[in-house]
């Protein structure tokens, strides 16, 4: 990087995009640094970086509703809420974790709550309470004309006409500059804990989380671990396979319904307290128990949970992985061996309809292979055309979402 800008005034940021626009300067788009290893290598010879637009605007919490700077981490926003028993309820993940670094689970969570927005980040609870995009109600942002707009506002009912929230959630910052988010919060669930069952193989974990997610016993957190994958997760699993199951909400109500689905699943199976409870999730969310480092890659599988034993089955043929389902078995990622051929994954997909994404990789990687999954070519002309709207001279992020010329960006179905 030739220079750093570091604004921390919407008047600066506005001045420094329009001078990147009339010059044509690609700008490499940043907050916190957490998931520079996520999409294509950025050509770019500079670094825009928001990381200045820091602090809490405004907090209500009364109504449910957040304010902050896109650079504030998300670490001070979770503690902020957690001390008003409130959360975010589609529960980002820590990208940390990813590539093998070993954190303590009770530090603060890393990155940034306009990065968590821009890469429309998820946990487990995805399924169950949506996406980062579906509890983004407004923003801040600067284009790449050097244009400020806003969209939304504090309350649900100022999302009208485009609803711009959504369109800049998942574009990793390829459209605009944000510098403030509003997001909707929910309040934490007074309980929550789990239920085990051990020893399942694919087609019949993927039977249990259907079932359960499918009754009345209303689940938030639906996923399997392999043997080898599971007992990383220690002390919860004994080695063997294991399915874990959440439910959250009021103490006698979680312990009704967690009988009900005991009843329902019948075998053997294990209640996990709330402390231990949240760890697993907290685990899973962050992918610690999947082995990335070294000579490993990270692949993350959108695909019909239905079809999860046929497309395992099928990359178990070719290639020697860890993996785990999360999102009741329609989400599935993939640790494998480096090089492994994208068409080799994707290919697994191709009947199902599935799309994968090369989550984790190498910067030499990541500039070999189309990260993202390719687009059938009405919906990659229609990406390039919001692209050209918001940034025609293609000089936010260029190359993270898109291998092609500058020019034609697309935004992610992958989130």
């Amino acid at each position: 990087m030739n220079e750093r800008f570091t604004p921390s005034r919407p008047e600066e940021l506005a001045e420094i995009l329009r001078w990147a626009a009339a010059a044509a300067v690609p700008l490499a788009v940043t907050g916190g640094g957490s998931k520079a290893a996520t999409g294509g290598p950025v050509t770019a010879a500079h670094e825009l970086c928001l990381a200045g637009f820091s602090g809490i605007h405004s907090y209500e919490p009364a109504e449910l509703v957040l304010t902050a700077g896109a650079g504030t981490p998300l670490a001070e926003v979770e503690a902020l809420l957690a001390g008003h028993g409130q959360q975010l309820a589609f529960e980002p993940p820590d990208a940390r974790c990813i590539g093998g670094e070993v954190r303590d689970p009770d530090a603060p969570r890393a990155g940034t709550l306009g990065g968590v927005v821009a890469a429309n980040l998820s946990g487990p609870r995805r399924f169950a309470a949506g996406a980062a995009r579906d509890h983004c109600i407004g923003l801040r942002a600067v284009s790449g004309r050097g244009e400020p707009f806003k969209s939304g506002g504090r309350v649900v009912k100022n999302v009208t006409g485009f609803d711009l929230p959504k369109l800049l959630s998942g574009s990793w910052g390829t459209l605009a500059a944000l510098w403030e988010v509003t997001l909707r919060v929910v309040p934490a669930p007074e309980c929550a804990r789990s239920l085990l069952l051990g020893g399942l193989d694919v087609a019949a974990a993927v039977r249990a989380m259907t079932a359960a997610l499918s009754s009345v016993h209303v689940v938030s957190g639906a996923a399997h671990l392999p043997a080898p994958v599971a007992a990383r997760c220690a002390p919860f699993a004994a080695g063997a396979a294991l399915t874990a199951l959440r439910v959250e909400g009021p103490e006698p109500s979680v312990r009704h319904r967690l009988a009900g689905l005991q009843g329902l699943l019948g075998g053997d199976s294990l209640l996990l307290g709330e402390a231990d409870s949240g760890a697993l999730w907290r685990a899973i969310g962050d992918l610690a128990p999947l082995p990335v480092a070294g000579e490993r890659e990270l692949w993350r599988l959108s695909l019909p949970p239905a079809a999860a034993p046929a497309v395992l089955a099928g990359l178990s043929q070719s290639l020697a992985a860890d993996w785990l389902l999360d999102q009741g078995g329609g989400l599935l990622w993939l640790s494998c061996p480096v090089d492994t051929p994208a068409e080799t994954v994707r290919a697994a997909l191709e009947a199902c309809g599935g799309h994968a994404t090369l989550w984790w990789a190498s910067a030499t990687r990541r500039a070999q292979v189309a990260v993202f999954q390719p687009q059938p070519p009405a919906l990659a002309a229609l990406s390039r055309r919001i692209k050209h709207s918001f940034d025609p001279l293609g000089i936010l992020n260029p190359g993270r979402m898109s291998r092609d010329n500058m020019s034609r960006g697309n935004t992610s179905r992958d989130n």
